[in-house]
């Protein structure tokens, strides 16, 4: 074995004669969470590196440029546009433009009804009128599984619960293209939890807090935030954790190629799918209820097919959606040339179908995307380009973020960004608050920086060395809003 390198660093003796240790620490993972942690505790002066399994830092956050222009093929919006948001300095700051495409009040978070276009499998349009009224039996619908809840002491699915709501309200049924658009709407918010609604706990899929502000996509992509994250931070790339140690004064974290690394702390920050297949082995083994969060946690799966055409050839909407007998059926593309003037159409399936397509080549998953396209739009000319993600198989995420599974407490989150002696956790299955968010993962971040400089803190008589400079530096600024075209 490679002998281990040592982080610790002996600082000069102080003005008080006593002589002190810089505390070091090695975070895993450069998504969000990992990156917010170590900037934060390279900030308080804290000697810090990041072991990345990847050759990029981003995490399930990757901003494409292969087209010439920048495209999100993971995270692509802030959800909750306001100055609570924990990431609105960061990008405020940054000067990033957002494009709005959802008020507060949209049923499914990310967009707002009237700006869908809707088509059935022969290429017909949906009247918008109808879109509107389904979309609002929809609300109806997730308001009475509140109602159901509260009747029964057992969690179900949500589409048990919808069924069982059904039945105590004939009323809600829909016929006809009524349904298929009902099953759109199940489809889009299956795309909202990355599962499928047999697999999302209806006790627990209101959770989530969801900030004022309504919902911005980044147009020009999270590259520049997470790149400002980074900067300055000692990142050591195709460094795959496998084994952490939690030794009696520190950490011993051993990575795939043989090397060891030894600090004071780690925070651990690898995403929910890489610690459920268990290829990181902690010695000793986690506590029992850390093992059962992670294990309880759902996490599911939504890609992205970017298609890049010559020349728009579809309506000025921001979303076009195939509506079908099932949800599995549907079809659902974001219209990024409204918010970035680039002629692009990004396919997002999601749960079961996400898995499936993942099984495909990419061509062969493009030309997938491409089929339910020219179901709407028959005359659509070719793309000249196209982008497939593949979170699910890809072993250094192994699916999308997380959910609440039927049966299990939504504190899991909470459970597992719960610190484990020196080991502290990030990421967006760690936040309670706002699971599954990018500004989940940055929030996470930061309070496990927070609460490692605190164990510090408790073993140093030298406090003023802990002062983070980004508690001065971030003034609440909300990021720019573009208006809608």
């Amino acid at each position: 074995m490679a002998p281990a390198e040592q982080l610790k660093t002996r600082s000069e003796s102080g003005s008080s004669g006593v002589r002190s240790t810089t505390p070091t620490v090695i975070v895993i993972g450069a998504g969000f969470g990992g990156l917010a942690a170590a900037r934060f505790l390279y900030n308080s002066n804290v000697k810090v590196v990041v072991l990345e399994s990847r050759e990029r830092i981003g995490g399930r956050v990757y901003t494409d440029y292969s087209f010439g222009f920048p495209v999100d093929m993971g995270a692509s919006w802030l959800h909750g546009v306001c100055k609570d948001n924990p990431l609105a300095p960061v990008i405020g700051k940054l000067r990033l433009p957002l494009y709005r495409t959802c008020g507060d009040n949209s049923v499914l978070y990310d967009h707002d009804l009237e700006s869908y276009a809707l088509f059935d499998m022969d290429g017909h349009q949906v009247p918008q009128s109808l879109v509107t009224e389904v979309g609002e039996v929809f609300e109806s619908l997730l308001e009475e599984t509140k109602k159901l809840r509260d009747e029964h002491s057992d969690d179900m699915s949500v589409m048990k619960a919808f069924t069982l709501v059904l039945e105590k309200r004939p009323d809600l049924r829909q016929e006809g293209m009524a349904f298929k658009v009902l099953q759109w709407y199940l489809c889009r918010m299956e795309g909202w939890f990355a599962a499928d609604a047999d697999n999302i706990s209806v006790q627990s899929w209101d959770e989530e807090e969801l900030l004022q502000g309504g919902h911005g996509l980044m147009v020009k992509g999270y590259e520049p935030v997470i790149s400002s994250l980074a900067e300055g931070l000692d990142i050591r790339f195709n460094h795959r954790v496998t084994k952490i140690s939690r030794r009696l004064h520190g950490v011993r974290v051993g990575t795939e190629d043989g090397k060891v690394f030894e600090a004071d702390a780690c925070v651990v920050a690898l995403p929910l799918g890489v610690l459920k297949a268990n290829v990181v082995r902690f010695e000793p083994r986690l506590p029992e209820w850390k093992e059962a969060a992670i294990a309880d946690l759902g996490v599911g799966n939504e890609n992205k097919i970017a298609l890049f055409f010559e020349e728009v050839c579809w309506p000025n909407v921001e979303f076009l959606g195939v509506v079908a007998p099932t949800s599995y059926g549907c079809s659902y593309f974001l219209n990024l040339h409204k918010a970035t003037g680039h002629p692009v159409l990004v396919y997002m399936p999601a749960g079961r179908l996400a898995n499936d397509i993942e099984q495909l080549s990419n061509e062969a998953a493009a030309n997938f995307a491409i089929r339910q396209l020219k179901r709407i739009l028959p005359n659509a000319a070719e793309p000249i380009k196209y982008l497939v993600s593949r979170w699910g198989t890809d072993p250094n995420s192994r699916g999308c973020y997380s959910y609440d599974a039927v049966g299990k407490p939504h504190d899991l989150y909470e459970r597992l960004r719960t610190p484990v002696d020196n080991l502290f956790w990030a990421g967006e299955a760690t936040s309670e608050r706002f699971p599954g968010t990018v500004h989940g993962a940055f929030h996470t971040g930061v309070m496990a920086g927070s609460e490692c400089l605190k164990r510090f803190a408790e073993r140093c008589r030298d406090l003023e060395m802990f002062q983070p400079v980004m508690a001065k530096e971030d003034e609440l600024i909300t990021p720019l809003l573009i208006s809608r075209m």
